[in-house]
């Protein structure tokens, strides 16, 4: 097995931590340091925070992200097809139109169970 092969890898993670962490160290060293009480307290929308930061959000909460990441990862498959369409042909044409009909569907049904309706 032939190293030189692995440079580029090597190179790669080199490149990554020197990325990640010389801005760091030279904030460190350049950025003057003067923490205060107001700089170091938690910040939360520009109040103190009132409540337990464990307190339990509504299910609804939940649900909205779940069907917002679902329906974000179907609307992904969109961009490689379309960039493909024309090699795919009519086959792949009326496959697509199969997703997109499943597509709509899904959304008419959780729209009609009123998931996306916030009181």
């Amino acid at each position: 097995m032939n190293l030189e092969n692995y440079f580029p890898v090597l190179l790669f993670i080199l490149v990554g931590i020197a990325v990640g962490v010389v801005p760091q160290v030279l904030g460190r060293l350049i950025a003057p340091h003067r923490p205060d009480s107001q700089k170091t307290s938690a910040y939360e929308c520009g109040f103190e925070a009132f409540e337990d930061a464990r307190m339990k959000f509504d299910v609804r909460y939940y649900l909205i992200a779940i069907l917002f990441i679902l329906f974000d990862l179907e609307t992904a498959f969109f961009f490689p097809w379309a960039v493909s369409v024309k090699e795919l042909g009519w086959t792949g044409f009326l496959v697509m139109l199969g997703f997109i009909l499943e597509f709509a569907v899904g959304f008419w049904y959780i729209w009609k169970k009123g998931a996306l309706d916030w009181e």
